[in-house]
């Protein structure tokens, strides 16, 4: 207010002074000049926002176990996969958005993220409260995200035409691991590839999804799965894609730092049951090697494998009929063989195991990204 005080005694307006004050001596102790105001109750302090309890954090807990679980059990399904419908979708939204810009590309991939980003985070919202169907919904998610079976199987399946030396049928197996072109490629040189796979893929078809769910429940899960499919899909360095594909691979990237780096601290802490090597060797391959490969985050994932089985991976790696040479990982180790593959499945295994027993605990430890709402004051 802008005006000035007044220059008479304040009085509380709507109460006309006592009788007895209007004339006379004040009681002792009375201010002469404001009438006494009776004490209020103190006003409740707003409620902080409660943090999750242990009985909100174990549906999300329970459901990324029970997803694993799943997966575990029943594989992918071979009809109506979310991941195959969500990459349906992005490729006929790239038939119309396509443009050989970066800007273009970034707006592709937030679209794609964005459409099953936001049903995810309401799903998630609606679910809360609801321990049950949190717990389901979670399981599904991570069931339809998570590849491990499936990773583990193709691998197997190529294992065994090599062990059986029909080298053809190793062949035909490899492209649903990796892209690289299996024609020229020697019983070796598969070998190498399938770890190479095994290696990468038990950090984006496990680890990731699993610690993306551990920190933001159902659409991190979600989310992180579409990210890293649109790098699959559009994330090469070819004519058509080094430019509209630059937003999605550097998205994975980002996506992958920290579970790359997770997935390799865990196959250190696997290895001495798996293959008895020395996790402070796998580890100091891992620093050594990690960082020389061309991915910031595949690196770390092979170098880890490739001292826990003691083999060497890496080399020259054939794309669309482009040679890419990559520095060799694991070089003390000897070339990979049939067998290695068995041990490298092996090694996923234990990995998954405690990549869930991690992301359980991460959400006990802090919720999931569960947000309790505030609680109201209540009105005096």
């Amino acid at each position: 207010m802008n005006a000035s005080l007044p220059a008479f005694p304040l009085r509380r307006i709507g109460r006309p002074p006592h009788p007895a004050y209007a004339d006379g001596p004040r009681p002792e102790g009375h201010n002469s000049r404001v009438s006494p105001s009776p004490k209020r109750a103190p006003s409740p302090k707003p409620a902080s926002s409660p943090q999750p309890t242990k009985r909100s954090r174990w549906p999300l807990a329970a459901g990324l176990a029970a997803g694993v679980a799943l997966d575990a059990l029943f594989g992918d399904p071979r009809r109506g996969h979310p991941v195959a419908a969500f990459g349906r979708a992005a490729a006929a939204l790239e038939a119309r958005d396509y443009a050989d810009s970066r800007p273009r590309g970034a707006a592709h991939a937030a679209a794609c993220v964005l459409a099953v980003a936001a049903p995810a985070a309401v799903l998630h919202r609606r679910t809360r409260g609801r321990p049950a169907w949190q717990a389901a919904a979670a399981a599904l998610a991570v069931w339809a995200v998570t590849g491990a079976r499936s990773l583990h199987h193709e691998a197997e399946r190529t294992r065994l035409s090599l062990h059986r030396h029909d080298l053809a049928s190793a062949r035909e197996v490899l492209p649903s691991l990796c892209g690289r072109d299996p024609a020229q490629l020697d019983a070796d040189q598969i070998a190498r590839a399938v770890i190479e796979s095994v290696a990468e893929n038990t950090s984006d078809a496990v680890v990731a999804p699993l610690l993306w769910g551990a920190a933001a429940g159902i659409p991190g899960l979600v989310a992180y799965r579409a990210v890293n499919t649109l790098d699959a899909m559009v994330g090469y360095r070819s004519a058509r894609y080094l430019r509209f594909g630059w937003a999605s691979a550097r998205l994975d990237d980002v996506a992958n730092w920290i579970p790359a780096r997770v997935t390799a601290a865990l196959t250190a802490a696997c290895a001495s049951l798996v293959t008895k090597a020395n996790p402070v060797s796998v580890l100091r391959t891992v620093r050594r090697d990690g960082g020389r490969h061309p991915s910031p985050n595949a690196g770390w994932c092979e170098a880890a494998f490739a001292a826990a089985l003691g083999v060497r991976l890496g080399g020259t790696n054939v794309y669309d009929g482009v040679a890419e040479a990559r520095p060799e990982l694991g070089a003390e180790g000897r070339a990979p063989e049939s067998e290695d593959i068995r041990r490298a499945i092996l090694l996923s295994r234990a990995v998954t195991v405690s990549a869930t027993a991690l992301a359980v605990l991460i959400v006990v430890l802090t919720g999931g990204g569960r947000r309790s709402r505030p609680r109201r004051a209540r009105a005096l």
